[in-house]
């Protein structure tokens, strides 16, 4: 099975390269050697490999920075997915396109389902809800897979950033405690995507998270309790309200995802602060 990935660089993309580095024919494709904003470029590129599946992992993620850059945002995350979308369509070639929980407004109490309406607050949310519109109008039979806080011991994430401040012996930390979501590894995602690859199911709209349902302060303790087992430094945690923390973009206050895909290899976070310490 030859699959061409873009976003090879970022976490998702690597951590996809590390799952199935035997078991696909993975073309790696950074911005740098695919633009996916450049329509000619995507079609020469996706036309020259001929791959049977396209996974698109490319994304544009400074969710604050999107307030101030929301053409970029856009261009990216909706016409990049959108030129995929056509030429993949045209080729008669499978596409699997990343999207999120920042679709949602956060205003349910319960987990969101496929089947409830996107309310995007920011504009990083909106220009990921515009991508997916855009993929599925231009290419009705791809596959849509929504996340939820994404880690891994790769790029910039929340438990890096934990882990760096742990490291520069913070010692006390205060992290948002009424934000709620699933943290989610870019390992267990890959497997995800691979799940559609390999069975290739009917459904277009899939949600995947871990299992896990807690905010970010529940996170950042989860993080430094393994730390404390592993005899490691971790810094005293305090919870703070979203609006002890102001940032650019508003996040959903909930944003826990019923998930619609299950895989057997649920990696622990344990395991992953653990891969970090090795890289």
């Amino acid at each position: 099975m030859k699959v061409l990935l873009t976003g090879a660089d970022g976490q998702l993309g690597r951590c996809f390269q590390d799952v199935y580095a035997t078991t696909y024919e993975i073309i790696a494709l950074n911005s740098a050697a695919l633009d996916i904003t450049n329509l000619e470029q995507v079609a020469a590129s996706v036309s020259g490999h001929k791959p049977q599946v396209v996974v698109n992992v490319a994304a544009y993620t400074a969710v604050d920075r999107a307030e101030d850059e929301p053409e970029q945002a856009f261009l990216v995350n909706a016409q990049g997915a959108k030129n995929l979308a056509v030429v993949c369509a045209k080729l008669n070639i499978e596409l699997i396109h990343i999207s999120t929980d920042y679709v949602f407004d956060g205003t349910k109490k319960t987990p969101y389902s496929v089947e409830d309406a996107p309310n995007p607050i920011n504009v990083y949310g909106k220009s990921k809800l515009a991508g997916e519109l855009l993929v599925l109008a231009h290419h009705p039979t791809a596959r849509i897979i929504r996340t939820s806080w994404v880690y891994s011991e790769y790029g910039h994430n929340f438990l890096k950033t934990m882990l760096r401040l742990a490291s520069e012996g913070k010692e006390v930390l205060t992290v948002v405690s009424d934000q709620y979501g699933c943290p989610t590894y870019a390992g267990n995602l890959a497997q995800a995507i691979g799940s559609i690859i390999d069975s290739r199911p009917s459904a277009r709209l899939y949600h995947y998270t871990d299992n896990d349902e807690m905010s970010w302060y529940d996170f950042a303790k989860e993080i430094f309790m393994i730390l404390s087992v592993q005899d490691k430094y971790s810094p005293v945690v305090t919870p703070i309200s979203s609006a002890q923390y102001p940032v650019s973009a508003l996040r959903p206050q909930y944003s826990t995802l019923t998930k619609t895909l299950d895989i057997n290899n649920n990696i622990a976070l344990r395991k992953v602060v653990k891969l970090y310490e090795l890289n």
